[in-house]
């Protein structure tokens, strides 16, 4: 609660010097409320469980070549997640710092603002390309610098998009020997008709992976299912490098009446030294229709595949068979916008466990039933 009252109070001192020095301060904050199912196929009862996410910031507009953001969210270490989930006895919840960045766009040398350079902490989005969930989870913020060419936050305009990132995983002060990674993407942005596509292909290199220990850094300090030495600290050591090849696409499109129709898809594999099975993962899907105003609804179904060490479990999504990689499955969901800024959507989770082991088949059903507001 301390945090979340220092952050009000800058709120106001922001908010009555924003005339003197002519910022655009661009508040933004949404609330959540969750209901949500676990059944998994081991055991004989579900966990029920209400979640709540909050957040909150100010992402001021400060010149036309500079940007900022300051946000605070719910959630605890988990770095997939900013669900809090209720009960404790009706303890208060704190609030971490989810978002801090600059974001610099000089006009200047001919760039016009069309290259942007980030430092900080900021929402994976607006990080990187991303065009859906198999690498990483939506509440991910990376940290780091990033270069941006023809890419304004989660916003691709038609043309090229180009990004070059480098993002710290954990810091023993040794740069030489600390975990990180590189990203660099390429994507172009066209138009066919009345519709609109993109497609393109990232490269992650990561750097001092093989033979980590992920004590510190990975949440519990699991492997999430890559393969490994130990099962737990101080034992937990990460046994391949990670250096992942993506393609993605997406195509949007009318159908009659004017109803948005999204189709969707990423293929990754990890093409490390020593790692020549289990390293490939898929996901596709498509949604229909757009949640945009009030009485409007979009349904949205994709079907993924994650081998066990296609990708670095730690920071995928963090719901579909409990996180992490090694498992297969499909999920489906809808939304319905009821009123201004209130939406209400409902989403089922049916996957497997273990696609290429003795587990394969273990299922885990899940059900999320979300309020959320935007303002």
């Amino acid at each position: 609660m301390k945090n979340f009252f220092m952050l009000l109070v800058f709120f106001a001192v922001a908010g009555s010097v924003s005339d003197v020095l002519a910022v655009d301060w661009n508040w933004k904050g949404d609330v959540m409320y969750r209901y949500q199912i676990d059944n998994p196929e081991t055991k004989d009862n579900n966990r029920d469980s209400h979640r709540l996410r909050v957040r909150i910031g100010g992402f001021p507009v400060i010149s036309e070549v500079l940007n900022a953001g300051i946000e605070l969210s719910t959630g605890g270490s988990n770095p997939v997640s900013r669900m809090q989930v209720l009960g404790e006895g009706f303890t208060a919840k704190s609030f971490k710092l989810n978002q801090a960045y600059i974001d610099f766009h000089p006009m200047a040398y001919g760039l016009d603002g069309h290259v942007d350079i980030i430092l900080g902490k900021r929402a994976v989005s607006e990080s990187i390309i991303r065009v859906n969930d198999l690498l990483w989870d939506a509440d991910l913020t990376m940290e780091g610098i990033s270069l941006h060419y023809g890419k304004d936050g989660r916003k691709h305009p038609a043309g090229l998009s180009a990004v070059l990132g480098y993002y710290l995983i954990d810091e023993s002060g040794d740069i030489e020997n600390d975990p990180a990674f590189w990203v660099s993407q390429l994507a172009w942005n066209g138009n066919v008709d009345d519709n609109s596509f993109m497609i393109g292909a990232g490269f992650y290199n990561y750097l001092n992976i093989a033979g980590t220990n992920v004590s510190g850094w990975a949440y519990k300090d699991k492997l999430f299912n890559n393969s490994g030495t130990g099962s737990g600290t101080p034992a937990a050591t990460l046994k391949y490098d990670y250096d992942v090849l993506e393609i993605f696409m997406h195509f949007d499109a009318g159908l009659t009446g004017k109803v948005p129709l999204k189709v969707y898809g990423q293929y990754a594999i990890n093409v490390a030294e020593d790692v020549d099975e289990e390293n490939k993962a898929y996901l596709f899907g498509a949604k229909l229709g757009k949640a945009a105003k009030p009485g409007r609804w979009e349904i949205d179904a994709n079907y993924c595949y994650i081998e066990k060490d296609a990708l670095l479990g730690a920071f995928t999504d963090g719901t579909r068979f409990g996180g992490g990689t090694d498992g297969k499955g499909f999920e489906v969901g809808g939304k319905y916008m009821l009123v201004q800024n209130l939406m209400v959507s409902l989403k089922y989770y049916n996957h497997d466990k273990g696609v290429g082991s003795e587990d394969a088949g273990e299922g885990l059903d899940i059900w999320q039933a979300d309020v959320v507001v935007k303002f």
